[in-house]
C-alpha cells in the first residue's frame, strides 16, 4: 500500500428514534405500573382442618385481582415485557392463545393502554369468560382444536401487523422471580406471623408453567426448604413429560379443567425447578372445589380443585407421618365463571364424570384423617 491513497470509510449511522412512539410507550408503561400501584395484595385464606393435626392449609386467593384471577399478575408482566421490548405498538392488536382467564386479563390491559385485543380460544371456553373478554373490549376468535391455537394466533398477528403475546413461551421470563412482590414473595410475607411461616409444600397448577417456575425459583433463591408440587389434570402432557423427562410429550385431547393442562410441553414449564407432580382425575378436581365451597363458602374454578386435591393429599401424608407444618395452594379464579360446568350435574353427566368416590374420600379424610384413593 506504500504510496497508494487509502480509502477512508465513514461511519454508517441509522437513527430510528421516534419521539411520538416513545411518548406513547412511556404513557403505556406508566398506566400498567399504576394499575399495580393501585392494587392491594390478595388474601391468604385458611382452610379449616382439625386442630389436633397441627397442620395449617392456606389458599392464596388470586380471584380478588381486578380481572378476577391469578392471570392478572401474568398479564401485567407480559404487557410490561412486550412494551419494553418494543413489541406492542400503538393501534396494533395484541393477540393471545388462551383458554380464557389470561385473555380476560390481557383484554383489560389492552383496553388500559388503548390497543385492540384478540383472544384465540377453544370453542368450549366458558360463556362467562367470553363475556368478560368482550366486556373489556376484546374480541373472541374460536378454534375447534385447541392444538391449533398457537398457529392461528401467529397467523392473525402476521396478517394484522400486531403482536402475538405467546404466554406459553414468555410467562416464565416476563415475571421477576427474585421478588418485586411476585406471588411467591407475597406468600412468604403473609405467612410471617403464622405458626409455620415456612411452608413444607406449595402446590401449584400449570397452564403456562410460569407460576410454578416463579414459586420454585424464588424458593431456591431464598434458600428455603419448601418443596414445590405441580398438580396436573387429565388430558395434559406435563406430568408424563416430567416423569419421563420427555420434552416432546404431548396429549391428543384438550383439558377439561380450564386454565391448566396443555397438549404439549410449553417452553414456560420448567421441569427441573419443581420437586413433585401429581396427576389428578378431573372428577377429583370437581369434588375438591365443591368441598371448598362447603368449607369456606366460596366457589372456585376447576384448577383450584386440582391444586386443592393435591394439597389435601399432602396434608394426609403429613397426618399419617405425625408431621406438623403448613401447606399452601392457590385459589386461581372464581367459580361463578363455571356454573355451567363444574357446578352443573348435567355437565358432569355429559362428560361421564362420577365425583361421588372422590367426595367420599374427602369427607372421610376431613372427618377422620384417613385418606383412601
Amino acid at each position: 500500500m506504500d504510496g497508494e491513497a487509502r480509502e477512508i470509510i465513514g461511519t454508517i449511522d441509522v437513527d430510528r428514534s421516534d419521539h411520538g412512539y416513545r411518548e406513547w410507550l412511556k404513557e403505556a408503561v406508566r398506566k400498567v405500573q399504576a394499575d399495580a400501584q393501585r392494587s392491594a395484595d390478595t388474601h391468604l385464606l385458611s382452610f379449616p382442618l382439625p386442630e389436633r393435626w397441627g397442620i395449617d392449609l392456606y389458599l392464596k386467593d388470586e380471584s380478588t385481582h381486578p380481572t378476577g384471577s391469578l392471570k392478572h399478575r401474568l398479564a401485567r408482566s407480559l404487557f410490561l415485557y412486550g412494551l419494553c421490548n418494543g413489541w406492542i405498538r400503538p393501534d396494533k392488536p395484541v393477540i393471545e392463545a388462551s383458554s380464557g382467564s389470561t385473555a380476560v386479563s390481557e383484554a383489560y390491559f389492552a383496553k388500559l393502554i388503548g390497543v385492540p385485543f384478540i383472544a384465540v380460544m377453544p370453542r368450549t371456553t366458558s360463556r362467562e369468560k367470553c363475556r368478560l373478554i368482550e366486556f373489556h373490549g376484546g374480541r373472541c376468535h374460536f378454534v375447534d382444536d385447541p392444538r391449533t391455537m398457537y398457529e392461528e394466533s401467529a397467523a392473525l398477528a402476521a396478517e394484522s401487523g400486531g403482536h402475538y403475546m405467546d404466554q406459553f413461551t414468555y410467562a416464565e421470563r416476563a415475571t421477576d422471580w427474585r421478588g418485586n412482590n411476585n406471588i411467591a414473595e407475597s406468600i412468604y410475607q403473609q405467612l410471617r406471623l403464622e405458626r409455620y411461616p415456612e411452608p413444607a409444600w406449595v402446590v401449584a397448577t400449570a397452564g403456562t408453567g410460569g407460576t410454578s417456575a416463579t414459586i420454585a425459583r424464588y424458593v431456591h433463591y431464598m434458600q428455603y426448604d419448601t418443596r414445590v408440587c405441580v398438580a396436573d389434570p387429565e388430558n395434559s402432557c406435563f406430568f408424563d413429560g416430567w416423569v419421563h423427562q420427555d420434552a416432546h410429550a404431548f396429549s391428543d385431547r384438550g383439558s377439561r379443567i380450564e386454565g391448566i393442562g396443555r397438549p404439549r410441553m410449553e417452553p414456560s414449564f420448567v421441569p427441573g425447578a419443581i420437586d413433585r407432580m401429581m396427576k389428578v382425575p378431573d372428577a377429583a378436581s370437581v369434588a375438591a372445589v365443591r368441598a371448598l365451597e362447603r368449607a369456606i363458602g366460596r366457589k372456585a374454578g376447576g384448577s383450584t380443585g386440582t391444586g386443592l386435591w393435591s394439597a389435601l393429599r399432602i396434608v394426609a401424608e403429613m397426618v399419617a407421618a405425625g408431621r406438623t407444618g403448613s401447606v399452601v395452594t392457590l385459589l386461581c379464579d372464581p367459580g361463578e365463571r363455571y356454573l355451567d360446568k363444574y357446578y352443573s350435574d348435567v355437565w358432569l353427566e355429559e362428560q361421564g364424570l362420577d365425583i361421588e368416590p372422590y367426595v367420599k374420600t374427602l369427607d372421610v379424610f376431613l372427618t377422620t384423617g384417613d385418606w383412601t384413593d
